[in-house]
């Protein structure tokens, strides 16, 4: 008979047990290994946008570092607000993720009075992807053989009279700051996204307009446009023969950025997740050349590192909208 069965005292449970339980009993239930399905990833622009074409290249690479398929959903409108809003309000599992832009970010909230969404307080900062330049599109029948000579005579037209198309809040600013700088007066005219509007300049129905680069040199190499400058105020490495606008407008520098962002209540173990496989995917050596080919310059960041990168985009974008002359909205 057990002394149990007698009445006796239970066993006592070895004190290294003992000392297990409170440990279990406030551990926190593990995690479900993330990501489970595929991954959504939201462009806020139309196909064959800058914003696109890079997500397209990056994105096989950064779902092998995932173990899940990516999905690219192009959700354009309103300068980036459509697709933005809606990923700021996807579920907060890491499986709606956002290629969050220039646009979108650092410019939104300078020209719309009632922003639907705040780029730093809706979103969890991942990582940011790349940046690049601008580049300064006219037909090709253009009489102008260069910037300059487009500047002067534009200066001849009456006031108004040259007219520049924009996709996005970027191109505008661009176009609106060399207006400013050039001493011309300009009429801009929007467009759903980049690609309606280098379809414009090449049919000779809107003088000028600023493109991505990828976009911008691929119509080039298609004989539809004609460039005459890009934005950084140094030569730019993937392409140093095209000059840069600042030798005709000095203190013109400019360029773009892109990054990956999730919705802001994701568990801080996803975001840090998908940093590493984010900066992996840009290390690849496949994607690394297809950024070369677009002019695309890969950059890489810690979340803590691009959340105040976005910050401080906010504070230079804010003066590039004040210098262009641009009302919030």
């Amino acid at each position: 008979m057990s002394d149990r069965d007698a009445g006796g005292p239970p066993p006592r449970l070895p004190r290294r047990a003992l000392l297990a339980v409170p440990a279990l009993l406030l551990a926190p239930p593990a995690q479900a290994q993330w990501p489970e399905r595929p991954v959504r990833l939201v462009v806020a622009f139309p196909p064959g946008s800058g914003t696109d074409v890079l997500a397209r290249i990056v994105a096989p690479a950064f779902a092998r570092e995932l173990g899940q398929p990516v999905i690219i959903d192009n959700r354009p409108g309103g300068n980036g607000i459509v697709g933005t809003q809606g990923a700021a309000q996807a579920p907060a599992d890491g499986h709606t993720l956002l290629v969050i832009s220039t646009s979108a970010a650092s410019i939104n909230p300078h020209t719309f009075r009632r922003l639907p969404y705040d780029p730093l307080r809706d979103f969890a900062m991942i990582g940011s992807l790349a940046e690049g330049p601008y580049v300064f599109c006219v037909a090709p029948d253009n009489p102008a053989r260069d910037l300059r000579g487009f500047l002067d005579r534009a200066r001849e037209r009456p006031a108004g009279e040259t007219t520049f198309s924009y996709g996005n809040a970027s191109a505008l600013i661009m176009s609106s700051m060399l207006g400013q700088m050039a001493g011309i007066r300009m009429t801009p005219v929007p467009y759903r996204g980049g690609a309606e509007a280098l379809a414009d300049v090449a049919a000779g129905r809107i003088d000028f307009t600023m493109a991505d680069f990828g976009p911008g040199t691929a119509q080039q190499r298609g004989g539809r446009v004609r460039i005459l400058g890009q934005s950084l105020g140094r030569p730019f490495p993937v392409a140093p023969d095209i000059p840069p606008i600042a030798t005709v407008l000095p203190g013109f520098d400019v360029n773009v950025w892109w990054g990956i962002a999730a919705p802001a209540a994701t568990p801080p173990e996803i975001v840090q997740r998908a940093n590493q496989a984010l900066n992996a995917a840009l290390a690849d050596a496949t994607v690394l050349e297809r950024l070369g080919q677009i002019g695309d310059l890969p950059l890489a960041m810690r979340p803590d590192e691009f959340t105040r990168y976005v910050e401080r985009q906010q504070v230079v974008w804010g003066e590039r909208v004040r210098l262009a002359g641009i009302e919030p909205q």
